[in-house]
């Protein structure tokens, strides 16, 4: 009997090849089961003396993949807003799901849309944070009716650990009012990061045109404190302390810690300052030793006074 070649049907073999390709994708962006903690996070943005503009947390409860909660609200400072705005620390295969609330009066037009845009991790359209104008979709924003929210999912997927920030979008015109205080920042941990790293503070810095703004964590605790502008900074000598910068604004600036070096992330060197621009980050460890002053040592930024002290105390 001759031999038959069997007959093969092409179509159902690519249609399978496409749906393990499109499972496989899932998988990799976290849009499956996720085996990370939820994060449900409620959050206002409130008017601040001055004519600025900040956020405030009022609720961070933490749920487990098996239904355990953990409510670390008393983290936060939950009394006023702040600027930087709080700290969210997430692990990767975590998602954070935010609702934002308006809290301004809506006293002029310009208070109409506050909204979160977050770098650095993975989200849908419905979370951009952006006006419609932009994203050719929706306007994604707590809008000025008193009290009315929007909500934001944000997914830190495998590949997104990192130091990010997250601003306002919408509120005066389509680039927001991050210049006005409405700016915060995402901390996103490795995976298999330990709970307790050896660092003993964070000191969470956005680099300013005319001022450094930080948040200081403790690390024992988790405790933020907001420290405003220029801010003194402590630690226990021979204490490990961690710096995240992020510079905000338009303008380049050349970070110095006098006394100090650290390795340049991403290399072997070491280096003694670090210039960044505009939305570019920098973190690094050092050892604290001995009290110095950070400063930044670009020419407009010295005369504008950006420094600050860093205490190191037996």
């Amino acid at each position: 009997m001759p031999w038959k070649k069997t007959p093969h049907n092409t179509s159902l073999s690519i249609t399978s090849v496409l749906t393990g390709c499109f499972i496989l994708w899932l998988m990799l962006s976290g849009s499956f089961a996720n085996a990370g903690n939820l994060h449900s996070i409620q959050m206002f943005a409130e008017k601040l003396p001055g004519g600025f503009y900040g956020y405030r947390m009022f609720q961070h409860i933490i749920r487990q993949p098996n239904g355990t909660e953990t409510d670390i609200t008393s983290r936060y400072e939950t009394s006023k807003a702040t600027v930087p705005g709080p700290v969210i620390v997430l692990k990767e295969g975590d998602v954070a799901e935010i609702e934002l609330f308006h809290k301004f009066a809506p006293d002029t037009p310009f208070h109409n849309h506050v909204s979160l845009h977050v770098h650095g991790v993975h989200y849908d359209i419905e979370s951009d944070g952006t006006l419609k104008y932009i994203n050719a979709y929706k306007d994604e924003s707590a809008t000025a009716q008193p009290y009315l929210s929007y909500k934001y999912r944000w997914n830190a997927a495998p590949g997104t650990a990192g130091t990010w920030p997250y601003h306002d979008h919408n509120m005066e015109t389509h680039n927001g009012a991050e210049d006005k205080g409405l700016f915060g920042t995402l901390i996103v941990k490795p995976a298999n990061a330990p709970e307790q790293d050896g660092v003993a503070r964070e000191y969470v810095f956005y680099i300013g045109d005319d001022a450094f703004w930080g948040i200081e964590i403790n690390n024992a605790t988790g405790k933020q404190t907001a420290m405003g502008s220029n801010p003194t900074l402590t630690a226990k000598q021979n204490t490990n302390v961690r710096f995240h910068l992020i510079a905000l604004g338009t303008n380049f600036h050349q970070f110095r810690l006098p006394g100090y070096e650290w390795v340049d992330p991403g290399t072997r060197f070491k280096i003694r300052e670090k210039v960044i621009g505009p939305l570019e980050k920098h973190v690094f460890t050092v050892k604290a030793t001995h009290s110095s002053q950070y400063q930044d040592v670009a020419f407009s930024s010295w005369l504008l006074g950006m420094r600050g002290n860093f205490f190191v105390s037996r």
